[in-house]
């Protein structure tokens, strides 16, 4: 089965971290960029990070640059966000997702076509 696997989310203080990983299987792992996207509530979904394939040049959306890291790890087929200085206003539902497309990575959701289902970051003031 097609699958992305999200998990590493959590609760955590203002300042703090966490590192989330997306394992894939079922698919060409290293034929495909990963994405990441979050969605908190009201607000439209957001695309955070990417990296691309076979480059491994990432992409940073304005608000996290500096404080995101994407990584991918192709032996172990899963891609890690690591989230250093966490803010409250990065509270969302984070989403891994994946696409058959080779080059420069971009976060423009319609374009993928494999996602996770999520897992849920809070960040307290």
């Amino acid at each position: 089965e097609v699958q992305l696997v999200e998990s590493g989310g959590g609760l955590v203080q203002a300042g703090g971290s966490l590192r989330l990983s997306c394992a894939a299987s079922g698919f060409p792992f290293d034929d495909y960029s990963i994405g990441w996207f979050r969605q908190a509530p009201g607000k439209e979904r957001e695309g955070v990070s990417c990296i691309g394939n076979p480059d491994g040049n990432p992409y940073y959306t304005n608000s996290v640059k500096g404080r995101f890291t994407i990584s991918n790890d192709y032996a172990k087929r899963t891609v890690y966000l690591q989230m250093d200085s966490l803010k409250p206003e990065d509270t969302a539902v984070y989403y891994c997702a994946a696409v058959r497309l080779l080059g420069s990575c971009v976060v423009r959701a319609s374009v993928y076509h494999i996602w996770g289902q999520g897992t849920q970051v809070t960040v307290s003031s």
